[in-house]
């Protein structure tokens, strides 16, 4: 949506371009989150089909999955891309014409691909479908954004190694939109281009079986001996994770059409969570960029959620030793996801809930929804479906009646604090 602003490119020869409201793009490893995601704020969001994705150990949709969701994001104005990202070998191949089609006849807006057999199928076999092009390309440079429009693709997926100055080039020079993770778990390899999974599993990383091997726990040897003292955590590989909510206005600037979040995997909680911050912070934004001020709120509702350590990637510079996490994280989310609202009844001021993790009278617990809403309250009575007091509620999606102080609508979410 373009809300009709200007400002001087900083990396384009003085070039002027209109800033369009970027899209906010959420992670969907299942119809819940899909939901989800669309209810507090994404623009589109991204589903893993139950062939020729990356995230094979993903809630991945079904078709008949896939038509119901995309009936609920067109409710919302959202649409829905599907991973096709895999490097496919040739036995990979078998089905992939009919697969693209099945997508375009259920309403699918876009596929994500990397491997140019699938680009060249889906355009040929599936005119309908645009294609957007996977990071797993690696993609990094004008030129490079250039082939990919001169081969008929609207959108780059960029490289997570791309850094603002090239993202303002690339916009300068390449009339394509450009997607960009903005935030979520990086890879301690290239675009995610990794054989590690391959070599101490035979799960192929770039065919959907990544077992996250970066993130395990190893001994340190040297000349047979091991490194580490007695008693000290185990060595990990891993990144820390990514954060823009700090730098809004550079990404938009800059000129990034679609901000990506990743996180199929991750909860429900923690898509709201984050969904829900970015929403507040781009809308506060494009409506008046001048006067942008980035409210700590939102820093902290991603804090609720978020169980590693933050940064901003290669966005400004490339990161150092400090930026990966060597010891294991042990520390969970200071917030615990504990139940989903079914309904409300404003006249008696009753929430009927869906029990995720156990809770308690007495616990201080807190509400929140889309746009920033929010408020904590200690539970009082807590009661079942048909009317008997609970004196703890412990049964997995248990439906629940409680009173709340303040009233809550279907999809807010109650978390609990445990830490």
């Amino acid at each position: 949506m373009s809300v009709g602003l200007e400002k001087k490119a900083t990396g384009g020869a003085g070039r002027r371009y209109r800033l369009d409201k970027p899209e906010l793009l959420a992670p969907a490893g299942s119809l819940e989150k899909l939901k989800i995601a669309v209810h507090y704020g994404a623009d589109a969001v991204y589903i893993g089909g139950q062939k020729y994705g990356l995230r094979s150990n993903a809630g991945n949709f079904s078709l008949e999955e896939m038509r119901e969701g995309v009936e609920f994001a067109s409710r919302y104005g959202a649409k829905v891309f599907v991973a096709t990202n895999i490097y496919a070998h040739q036995e990979d191949l078998e089905g992939i014409e009919e697969y693209l089609r099945q997508l375009e006849s259920v309403g699918i807006s876009a596929i994500i691909a990397a491997d140019p057999v699938i680009i060249e199928t889906a355009q040929r076999a599936a005119p309908g479908l645009e294609v957007h092009l996977s990071t797993q390309q690696s993609t990094m440079n004008w030129q490079a954004v250039q082939f990919w429009k001169e081969e008929g693709l609207p959108r780059v997926v960029l490289a997570r190694e791309a850094t603002l100055a090239e993202i303002r080039e690339m916009k300068d020079r390449v009339d394509i939109e450009i997607e960009a993770f903005i935030h979520g778990a990086m890879c301690s390899s290239v675009s995610g281009r990794c054989v590690l999974s391959n070599h101490f599993t035979d799960r192929d990383s770039n065919r959907g079986g990544c077992c996250q091997s970066c993130r395990w726990k190893y001994d340190l040897h040297e000349g047979g001996e091991s490194v580490l003292e007695e008693g000290n955590n185990l060595f990990t590989m891993g990144s820390k994770d990514l954060c823009m909510i700090k730098h809004i206005p550079d990404l938009i600037e800059a000129g990034v059409d679609s901000f990506k979040i990743e996180g199929r995997m991750k909860s429900i909680h923690y898509v709201a969570s984050v969904v829900n911050a970015y929403r507040q912070a781009i809308d506060s934004y494009m409506a008046d960029p001048e006067q942008y001020v980035l409210d700590p709120a939102w820093a902290e509702e991603i804090g609720k959620a978020a169980n590693r350590p933050l940064n901003t990637g290669f966005f400004y510079s490339t990161p150092g030793a400090e930026e990966h996490i060597y010891e294991p994280e042990e520390k969970p989310a200071p917030y615990d996801f504990a139940a989903l609202v079914l309904d409300y009844d404003e006249s008696t001021g009753i929430a009927t809930i869906q029990q995720r993790s156990p809770f308690r009278p007495g616990m201080e617990i807190e509400f929140f929804g889309p746009g920033g809403r929010s408020f904590k309250q200690k539970l009082g009575e807590l009661r079942d479906e048909e009317g008997n007091v609970l004196e703890v509620a412990r049964h997995p999606l248990q439906t629940i009646k409680l009173h709340t102080e303040q009233p809550v609508r279907r999809l807010d979410l109650m978390r609990k604090r445990v830490l």
